[in-house]
């Protein structure tokens, strides 16, 4: 039996992204934040996909324009924490209205897609 290591690293890494992003709040929560906002994510995803199809290359291509698009609402996501954390909602308030403006902003970026 052997290991995947194109499936199984990605995993890995993202394992020990959020890792890092919680000890090094502890010193900058600057640095934490730029980490978490790091395309970090995206060349994981892109790295899965690629290796997962075998023409990569156009997989990759549609990939791409994919995550342009599905950035969008992410934005929205990042705009509606910050504004309600700014006006004392606490956590899972915020947490909670800021998915429900993704998924709204998601499913108009469907409907424009289609």
């Amino acid at each position: 039996m052997s290991i995947d290591w194109n499936r199984i690293l990605p995993v890995i890494v993202s394992i020990l992204i959020i890792i890092g992003i919680a000890i090094l709040r502890n010193y900058s929560r600057t640095a934490a934040a730029i980490i978490a906002v790091m395309p970090i994510n995206v060349p994981l995803g892109m790295w899965i996909v690629y290796a997962g199809e075998d023409d990569g290359q156009a997989a990759l291509a549609d990939f791409s324009e994919a995550l342009l698009l599905n950035i969008v609402p992410s934005l929205f996501f990042i705009v509606v924490a910050w504004q309600m954390t700014a006006r004392g909602y606490g956590l899972w308030e915020t947490i909670g209205v800021s998915y429900v403006v993704w998924a709204v902003v998601l499913g108009v970026v469907f409907v424009i897609r289609n």
